[in-house]
């Protein structure tokens, strides 16, 4: 039986003895048998799922809102009362309801299980004697996995073999530097960032080679205990979610006294119990915008495809409104603003500067001198030559090309050297060949500089490094002639100045003759005696489309915080060239700066700076905390197991989809497929748009529950007959307001709606002038209503008839009133007053209409619907007579938008921006 346990301290013991507990052998590794009976013993290296509610309560906790309370308890009793069509069909409004936001809910989960189907690693493997690629799951405890530069961990490992191995820990322990790992035994008390004989699961190796041995997979990982430790957050509570409860339960309080008193009222003035039962249920059913959580959960679930088509996943639909309201986005710097590829764009060699255009690793671009002329393999200036093939000879990565997209194979900035020598036409594979690698001395901290000896006659050294430990070590200097002259190192300080103060990552070259014959090459060959050959400055650039996106931000009026652990003077750099930055100055603070500020201080340099350098991953949390304290609604970034406190506490996570750790993605309300900072605007930009449509839904929907409820109260208070039955309010409010509501969430985004400041976090759902509009059309629709139906009646006598032509009076004059408030009306009414030369499209809105209209017809022509919903048939002229409301709706729908402005001014400004 395996000796493995969760409880042994790995960094702790000697090799022999982890082997032993393991029951592994480091030279042969695990048997295909050995491996398959640990993984059905031990399991395999999958996170364990959060166990999620099942489908069943899942579907069940679609019917937890107060609205539709009234409708279930509404429906018992009328079963209870015998009436079973009554009560079958509002049973039926809720469980449509239920079922939309039940599919929408399973859909965004499928998008979220893809992506994370779609995150998958290999690992090279070594089982009996053969290395093997398998996927990182089918890893177990005990087997051998070999790393190299670029490689993912995919488990807890106990190295057991290193050659210059640098792993970038940083998602795990905030340190922003990769960890130089060895293998010798460690004191047990030794911190997790410490370790250095440990490489854990998520961590990226950025440097070198190893080997290690499996001691701990998927949950008993770190970043496993860790993702267990946080309990996923169940109910997302947004903006949004809240002002909708409490608009919910404001109703719900409303409806139940509304109805109680049609109820005593109308007992006392002698009707009977049971016809003032009816008067109440439809009171309640008028008042209740059955639609409305159906239409709400469309209207985001439209948005959240628009959304993933534009690489943003959202886990909870409530999420993509708040992104709407965002006041604050604080992102992360690299990957996300930047091209997370380094760039060489300055050179200065041979006393002489140059610049490099073009970015990434490919090789498009050019080398131009001051006055601007190309350099190329047949016209570069000797020192220029020297320094880029130092660049790429003293060298351990290299460049692969897949299709038109290059990426580089190792250290970020070894790739950006052999990129910038390639648009000189310089090679790697060229000069590796005439230039061939004798030995080398790698990258170590303690010396900041690496070494290569080549085979040539004589042998020759490259140097690259920092330039404070180059320098020193440099008595002559190449000239742009080639020539080798006495170095003055006073007149490299200034050019260093100048690049380090652009937020370049400045690295020196050099270069030494070395002995007749020599293979190999010691630390003290390179003391003294080297030529200086020049500089390579290079940066993180950013992305063309964050700088555009940055600037959106601006005039949507949100505020753009960078939080990097990066350099402060590499952050300011990429933050003026984002244009983040206050009145064209950036302020900037330091982790260190942070921590020994009060929370009164940091509230107020949170307030008032633009880039927080070298902050470490726990920090973020404060600054989310001060930012949120002085009332902001903030979108927080974040890809690392640290960042996960954050993301929580965010008004929106986000965590990078392709880099991003599986617990920031746990933590997180909104995924980035791409991890670009371009896709948060677009989501926003987004979210803004499902918010006005969200208002045009309300707009429209609760007019009618106002004009029904009028007229029930009226019509009981007064002991008249009912103008609208309930069954008849609930075809209504389900079926013709979603056919004609729905195409609402479909309007297209105005031109102008990223030049609008963030909506006020305190403005309430029903503001003061939405609530004039509703009144001033609910009044309309209660005079139709109620004054077509005694009309009818009195001229007729037939109930079912005047209850008919009052309801389809009424959808008639809802037509005129949704035009009016969508994108096609308004530009409509802009093209016949010549101020416009086209119209809006609006085909789901054409279609919407044509369907309301079909099933009103069916509605009142069918024997069926006649039967179900004590309807009558209507005649040609009595048809015509309920188009007549559609025209006194004109000037109504004029006066709504002029009391409420605010549905009609971005579909204004689209209209005039088609002139």
């Amino acid at each position: 039986m395996l000796a493995y346990s969760q409880s042994h301290v790995y960094h702790a013991l000697s090799l022999p003895a982890v082997m032993q507990v393991c029951e592994t052998n480091l030279e042969t590794g695990l048997t295909p048998e050995e491996v398959a009976r640990r993984g059905e013993i031990y399991g395999w290296n999958q996170l364990p799922i959060q166990p999620g509610k099942p489908a069943w309560l899942r579907f069940l906790w679609q019917f937890h809102q107060p609205l539709l309370y009234i409708l279930l308890v509404a429906g018992t009793i009328k079963a209870l009362l015998g009436a079973w069509t009554n009560a079958l069909v509002i049973w039926g409004v809720t469980v449509i309801n239920a079922v939309i936001g039940y599919v929408q809910e399973t859909k965004a989960e499928g998008a979220i299980a893809s992506l994370a189907k779609a995150v998958t690693t290999e690992s090279t493997v070594l089982r009996e004697g053969q290395l093997l690629q398998v996927l990182s799951e089918e890893l177990v405890v005990g087997d051998i996995v070999l790393l190299t530069s670029g490689d993912k961990v995919p488990a807890d490992l106990r190295l057991c073999k290193t050659r210059n191995l640098q792993i970038d820990e940083s998602a795990l322990t905030g340190e922003s530097v990769p960890a130089e790992k060895s293998i010798d035994p460690l004191p047990a008390e030794t911190p997790l960032a410490d370790r250095v004989n440990m490489a854990y699961a998520g961590s990226f190796v950025t440097f070198g080679q190893g080997t290690g041995v499996v001691v701990a997979t998927a949950g008993a990982t770190e970043v496993g205990k860790i993702s267990q430790a946080m309990a996923q957050r169940v109910n997302l509570s947004t903006p949004l979610t809240r002002k909708f409860a409490k608009f919910s339960r404001i109703l719900l309080y409303a409806i139940l006294t509304l109805a109680a008193l049609t109820f005593a009222i109308g007992w006392g003035r002698g009707g009977s119990w049971y016809e003032m039962f009816e008067a109440a249920v439809a009171l309640a059913v008028s008042a209740i915008p059955e639609g409305l959580p159906a239409v709400v959960t469309i209207t985001l679930a439209i948005g959240v495809n628009r959304m993933a088509r534009r690489h943003a996943i959202i886990r909870k639909l409530p999420a993509v409104e708040t992104l709407g309201s965002a006041t604050v986005i604080c992102s992360d710097k690299t990957g996300t603003l930047t091209e997370n590829q380094m760039t060489v764009q300055a050179i200065y060699a041979g006393g002489q500067h140059y610049t490099v255009s073009g970015s990434g690793y490919s090789p498009k671009g050019d080398i131009q001198t001051e006055d601007h002329q190309r350099c190329c393999v047949d016209t570069l200036p000797p020192a220029l030559e020297a320094c880029l093939m130092a660049g790429v000879l003293c060298n351990d990565a290299s460049l692969k090309q897949i299709g038109e997209h290059w990426s580089v194979v190792g250290d970020p900035t070894e790739g950006a050297l052999i990129t910038v020598a390639a648009k000189a036409d310089l090679t790697q594979m060229g000069l590796v060949a005439h230039r061939p690698r004798l030995d080398s001395i790698p990258f170590a901290s303690e010396y900041q500089y690496m070494a290569t000896l080549h085979d040539t006659d004589p042998p020759l050294i490259y140097v690259k490094g920092a330039v404070e430990a180059l320098l020193p070590r440099c008595d002559r200097q190449m000239n742009a002639q080639g020539e080798v002259v006495p170095l003055d190192p006073a007149d490299v300080a200034p050019v260093v100045t100048q690049m380090t103060g652009q937020g370049l990552r400045v690295l020196a070259f050099a270069q030494k003759i070395g002995r007749p014959h020599q293979h190999a090459i010691e630390h003290s060959d390179l003391d003294t005696g080297l030529v200086f050959l020049g500089l390579q400055g290079m940066i993180d650039p950013p992305r063309p489309e964050a700088i555009a996106a940055v600037h959106a931000c601006q005039s949507a009026g949100i505020r753009v915080k960078m939080i990097t652990g990066d350099h402060i003077a590499t952050a300011c750099a990429i933050a003026q060239r984002l244009g983040i930055a206050t009145n064209g100055q950036v302020l900037a603070f330091e982790g260190q700066q942070l921590a020994r500020m009060d929370d009164h201080a940091l509230v107020e340099a949170i307030g008032s700076g633009d880039v927080f350098a070298r902050v470490a991953p726990t920090q973020k949390l404060r600054l989310v905390e001060a930012l949120q304290a002085k009332g902001e609604i903030v979108a927080m970034t974040g890809d690392g197991v640290n960042d996960a406190p954050a993301l929580k506490q965010a008004d929106i996570g986000i965590a990078m989809g392709k880099g991003g750790t599986e617990v920031a993605r746990e933590a997180a309300d909104m995924l980035l497929t791409d991890d670009n900072f371009a896709s948060i605007v677009a989501a926003v930009e987004e979210g803004r748009a499902v918010y006005q449509n969200l208002r045009k839904a309300i707009a429209f929907l609760l007019p009618v529950n106002g004009g029904e409820s009028m007229t029930i109260l009226i019509s009981a208070l007064f002991a008249r007959d009912l103008p609208i039955l309930s069954l008849q309010v609930l075809w209504l409010n389900m079926i013709n307001s979603i056919t004609m509501t729905v195409p609402l969430a479909f309007e297209p985004k105005p031109p102008n709606l990223m030049q609008q400041p963030p909506r006020p976090p305190q403005e309430p759902l029903l503001t003061a002038r939405l609530l004039r509009r509703i009144l001033t059309v609910s009044l309309f629709n209660w005079v139709l209503i109620f004054g077509l139906f005694e009309w009818v009646e009195a001229q007729t006598g037939d109930v079912d008839l005047a209850r008919t032509m009052a309801i389809q009076s009424l959808v008639a004059a809802r037509i005129v009133y949704l035009l009016s408030i969508s994108q096609l009306g308004l530009s409509l009414g802009h093209y016949l007053s010549r101020r416009s030369q086209s119209l809006t499209p609006a085909p789901v809105l054409i279609l919407g209409i044509a369907i309301a209209v079909s099933l009103q017809v069916l509605f009142s022509q069918l024997p069926v619907m006649n039967w179900l919903f004590k309807t009558a048939p209507l005649t040609r002229q009595q048809a015509a007579l309920c188009l007549l409301p559609m025209l006194p709706m004109i000037p109504v729908a004029l006066l709504a938008n002029w009391l409420d402005p605010s549905l009609a001014k971005h579909s204004v400004a689209a209209a005039k921006s088609e002139k």
